[in-house]
């Protein structure tokens, strides 16, 4: 069997009981398991078909094996009992959600498009991706909406995952690759600095980097206002108080420069913009550095100390530092503090960020971000525009202009965007100011939802189509290394389940586009690598054989003469083909001169600071049974036992003045609404700051309360910190009022 042939259930590669190699459908790790059919249990309802069970998978150098209890449960997503096996359609305004077959399904769903289009222009159409599509489906609803539908208003949930340290890489390198080195280094570097990420809850098989970084020697420095499972194994864990990580940085900064550490040779030789960044950081003195973050001066020291005296250091980010209004400017702090030092384009040093979702990375590279086109081009560059118009076979003038971006795309529903068609994501959860955004999405004239689980936003769809899931369909995904991997089709999916690229093919020939959306993603790809052929992202170099033999293969990595059936130099061999960039920026930086950028950055407050009515910080995040909006992981018996429901994490003392105790309910307040859920004390958070995991709806949607205020350079939400207040719960509607 070839490396792109797909097996039937039941019938992998040598044999009924051999596993797929494949990869965990979750977070961007991308863990490498293995996928080996079972038969079906017998006198307890279970489904009909053989299942499938998760082996390890110990060559896949990312995991070796390991993986968390979400990618060991996925298998049980794949059953009838809690997933859509057929599409539903709401045949009048405010009635139920009835089954309906593919033909009446499809029809409804372009029919109201076209209505919509027709009546109000293409504008007037909209659509929402995901993070954890494949490149092949990124790239194939990119095309449809700006071909087929003729629209501008397409973005993706990705937005809120690592858009401000993309600007940020953009603005300082030239390029946008979360990772410019392979997590293998991270255990070789001699100082790692990691802000604003807990990766024993959200990536439990990356902690054996930090565990190897130790026993090599090597120092670890978190960053987090929180004492999380992750800070526990620093060396030195630095506790800012919310929205303040950009003046931490920018305090390091004048550290490195007051005492003498800048690597002079290496910033004049590899860097422009210095005395700018320079002047900015000098005015961020330590003393006052203490007061915004409340990190003491010596702290300060200590990280400066084991930051510059290390051989090698990286910085990584996560969504601690970068969902905020000025995220960019604190990624690029901290990217600044990397180039003073040197510690960027060397061996084992750099500024990386964790991606988070599963196909974040590659999700943006290919067309579903409102200002890009695939191979990361820019869709207002009238090259860019060219060359992809030309691999579509279409005049660059039918492309349209770059479009709303994903907070703001939500927030245009119902108005000036009438129509919806959505797949892979959950804002009804997931979007900042949830219950505007849900009121939002229940004023369209039109939903149609594309998912595997009848998500809380897909209750509000007026027709849902169930679409294969990650086992059941071949793809690639781009992890947050840059690796370009190949996740195997293990089993068929049920009856009445379509691949997303079938749904869009067969809507793309309602509406007129009868060729040009296929339903291989082998021959997606293909075009792919045409269309990102010399862009930033060139995955022109990379084949579905390719893949399977390397294990994954870094981007960029453009196509060689040798791959394009073009002989060598007479009388020698062929060129051999590119063989992908696992490491970026060693020679060069991805800009017009080839030296990174410094940008003068400085420290201002969030977009809301407490005050007499909301006196206290609210920040949000994950914990390890869930992943994201949870329409998923909540329906896997196991991680809902482990994590049933949300919670209020709060220090002692500010329970002691609420009044609460450990269990009680307690109301979170913003000016956007009102939060529920049991107290859960501890001495791990700052007093001045509560926390609340963001993956469940109803009375206890931590995004009920947080702020939309965008960041204006990546338009990323501030998701990690707002003003409110807290109250006991227990005595009606509008808590105890303290």
């Amino acid at each position: 069997m070839s490396a792109t042939t797909a097996p039937s259930a039941g019938t992998a590669p040598g044999g009924p009981s051999a596993a797929v190699d494949t990869h965990c459908p979750y977070c961007a790790l991308q863990c490498g398991m293995g996928l080996r059919p079972v038969p079906a249990s017998a006198g307890t309802g279970a489904d009909p078909a053989p299942g499938l069970e998760v082996v390890e998978r110990a060559a896949f150098d990312v995991n070796r094996g390991a993986l968390c209890g979400k990618g060991r449960t996925a298998p049980a997503l794949l059953s009838s009992r809690v997933r859509l096996t057929g599409p539903l359609v709401r045949r009048r305004r405010g009635g139920p959600l009835e089954p309906a077959g593919w033909e009446e399904a499809l029809d409804r769903v372009a029919g109201e498009l076209a209505g919509v289009r027709a009546a109000h222009g293409p504008d007037a159409v909209g659509v929402f991706g995901g993070g954890g599509l494949t490149n092949e489906k990124a790239y194939a609803l990119g095309k449809f909406a700006r071909l087929v539908l003729g629209t501008s208003q397409i973005d993706y949930n990705g937005r809120f995952c690592m858009a401000s340290a993309a600007a940020a890489h953009l603005r300082a390198f030239g390029l946008d690759r979360g990772m410019p080195f392979p997590l293998a280094d991270v255990a070789r570097t001699g100082c790692l600095v990691l802000v604003g990420s807990n990766l024993a809850e959200t990536m439990p098989p990356a902690l054996r980097y930090i565990t190897e970084l130790r026993e090599n020697g090597g120092r670890l420095i978190v960053v987090d206002p929180r004492r999380t499972r992750t800070a526990e194994q620093a060396d030195l864990h630095l506790a800012p108080r919310p929205g303040t990580d950009l003046a931490l940085a920018l305090g390091m900064l004048h550290l490195v420069v007051a005492e003498g550490r800048v690597d002079a040779g290496f910033v004049a030789e590899r860097t422009s913009g210095w005395p700018e960044a320079r002047a900015a950081a000098m005015a961020h003195w330590p003393e006052l550095v203490e007061r915004i973050t409340g990190v003491p001066v010596p702290h300060l020291r200590e990280a400066v100390a084991m930051f510059c005296d290390a051989e090698s250091s990286m910085v990584l980010t996560a969504r601690g530092p970068e969902q905020h209004s000025k995220g960019t400017d604190t990624v690029g702090a901290w990217i600044n503090l990397c180039l003073a030092t040197g510690r960027a384009g060397r061996p084992l040093s750099g500024y990386g960020c964790l991606t988070g979702q599963g196909n974040g990375q590659g999700g943006r590279e290919h067309g579903q971000k409102a200002d890009q086109l695939p191979g990361y081009r820019r869709l207002d560059d009238p090259a860019a525009r060219e060359h992809v118009a030309r691999v579509w076979g279409v005049d660059p003038g039918m492309l349209p202009k770059p479009g709303r971006s994903a907070y703001e795309l939500l927030d245009a529903l119902g108005t000036d965007v009438r129509a919806l068609l959505l797949t892979g994501s959950n804002p009804v959860v997931s979007a900042p100011r949830a219950a505007h955004v849900e009121e939002r999405i229940a004023s369209l004239d039109f939903l149609a939802v594309c998912d595997v689980v009848l998500s809380e936003t897909a209750e509000l769809a007026d027709v849902v189509l169930p679409v294969a899931q990650w086992a059941e369909e071949t793809g690639t995904m781009t992890n947050l290394e840059g690796r370009v991997l190949l996740r195997r089709r293990a089993a068929d999916p049920p009856p009445g389940v379509r691949t997303d690229l079938e749904v869009l093919g067969a809507l793309a020939a309602r509406l007129g586009w009868e060729k040009g959306f296929p339903a291989d993603p082998e021959e997606v790809f293909e075009e792919l690598r045409r269309a990102s052929a010399g862009g930033p992202a060139d995955y022109s170099g990379i084949t579905y054989r390719r893949i399977a033999e390397e294990d994954g293969v870094f981007w960029p990595c453009p196509q060689e003469p040798a791959q394009n059936g073009v002989a060598g130099p007479a009388g020698g061999p062929s060129p051999a083909p590119h063989p992908g960039t696992p490491r970026l920026f060693l020679d060069r930086f991805a800009t017009d001169d080839g030296r990174a950028r410094f940008v003068p950055v400085a420290h201002r407050p969030p977009a809301e600071e407490p005050d007499a009515d909301y006196p206290v910080l609210l920040t949000t995040g994950r914990v390890l049974a869930h992943y994201q909006s949870g329409a998923q992981t909540r329906r896997v018996a196991e991680l809902n036992g482990a994590a049933p429901g949300p919670f209020v994490q709060l220090h002692p003392r500010l329970a002691e003045r609420v009044g609460v105790a450990e269990g009680e309910p307690v109301a979170v307040v913003s000016r956007r609404g009102r939060a529920v859920a049991p107290a859960r004390i501890t001495p791990d958070i700052r007093p001045d700051t509560v926390f609340m995991p963001f993956h469940w709806p109803g009375a206890g949607r931590a995004n009920t309360l947080t702020n939309p205020a965008l960041d204006p350079a990546s338009r990323m939400p501030e998701f990690k910190v707002c003003a409110v207040r807290v109250e006991a719960a227990g005595d009606g509607p509008g808590g105890a009022g303290r």
